[in-house]
């Protein structure tokens, strides 16, 4: 279970390789409150979950070098407590991967900001 920290501020992952959807999502987040750290590939967000720990990840499904799919995978056997929302453009098929790995919550892009927070909110609650 996700603890409080203690400036009371969550800390997300978002794995994400594409620039402008990884800023927003990074520029959403911390004014939702949370503090945030990114990856711009799978090999660098899986060496961020490494670090430090994370009371949320958010990841891109199709990445290079290891995929959204891959990180979720891992993940979900070593911090099986950690949720995970995965977002994808690629559609169905990426959308039923990622719920085979255990995937948390699934979103399509474009994806609705409001409809993350709440996802988001559940997950952490």
């Amino acid at each position: 279970m996700p603890q409080e920290k203690k400036d009371g501020k969550r800390v997300v992952l978002v794995v994400e390789d594409d620039d402008e959807v990884r800023s927003m999502l990074s520029d959403y987040l911390t004014f939702l409150g949370y503090e945030t750290v990114t990856a711009s590939d799978g090999l660098e967000g899986l060496n961020r979950i490494k670090e430090r720990p994370y009371d949320l990840v958010i990841t891109d499904i199709a990445m290079p070098y290891v995929s959204g799919i891959g990180i979720i995978s891992i993940l979900k056997k070593e911090h099986p407590e950690i949720p995970v929302i995965a977002i994808t453009g690629y559609g169905y098929h990426a959308e039923e991967l990622a719920q085979e790995k255990n995937a948390d919550f699934i979103m399509g892009k474009p994806f609705d900001v409001q409809k993350l927070k709440k996802a988001i909110e559940k997950l952490l609650k």
